[in-house]
């Protein structure tokens, strides 16, 4: 996602599986997990819920639409 200090960040779009709500614990733990699986520079500094994903016929996620949508704001 584009930033204004660092010019890109990582973002995560996350689709919450039944019995989940979205929280300030859940988006942390989220991040320290990825910082312990990959390097600690790669964790998402963004975290956004959603309901769902712009998906394709086929079922294919459509990267490109959630790319326009953080372009737009």
């Amino acid at each position: 996602a584009p930033d204004p200090l660092r010019g890109q960040v990582v973002k995560a779009t996350i689709v919450l599986a039944k019995g989940f709500s979205p929280s300030d614990e859940l988006t942390k733990e989220l991040q320290n997990h990825v910082k312990k699986a990959t390097a600690p520079y790669k964790y998402p500094r963004i975290v956004v819920f959603v309901d769902g994903l712009p998906k394709t016929i086929s079922g294919k996620i459509i990267r490109k639409e959630i790319a326009a949508r953080d372009n737009k704001k």
